[in-house]
This record gives C-alpha cells, structure tokens and sequence, in this order.
C-alpha cells in the first residue's frame, strides 16, 4: 500500500485507511507506537500497549503479599 506524506501544521501525517485500522483493531484517537529503523530507512506503526488499572493493582497486592518469598528466589 502506498500513502501520501501530508502536512499537518508544522507537522506531517500518513493516514491509515479504514480497513487497515479495523483489521489492527485500532479506531481514531487510539495511541500508537511508532519505531524507527535508519538501516532499512523504515517505520513500524503499531498499536499501543496498555496495562489496565485492575492489573496494576492486583500485581502491586501479588508482590507486597509474596515479597519474601520473591526475594528469596531471587537470592537463588
């Protein structure tokens, strides 16, 4: 697939046509990744990964009820 590079302000933007977002299961304001590759004068787009609040909490409960133990693996 081939986009045009627009100018956006002092910026630029590719767009991302419709069905590539559906098939990346992104939507218009989703936050996105974006890597550089000088070598192969490359750019990856990709969908940014999150970590929900429920997860944090339950992994902040799991260490603080697990510590010693924890740091007696890692002793190991």
């Amino acid at each position: 697939m081939t986009q045009k590079v627009l100018k956006v302000g002092s910026s630029a933007a590719v767009t991302i046509p419709k069905r590539t977002l559906e098939e990346l299961g992104l939507k218009v304001g989703d936050r996105v990744s974006v890597e550089i590759n000088k070598k192969q004068a490359s750019v990856v787009i990709k969908p940014h990964k999150t970590v929900d609040r429920e997860t944090l909490d339950w992994t902040r409960k799991f260490i603080e009820r697990y510590r010693p133990a924890l740091e007696a693996l890692a002793k190991r």
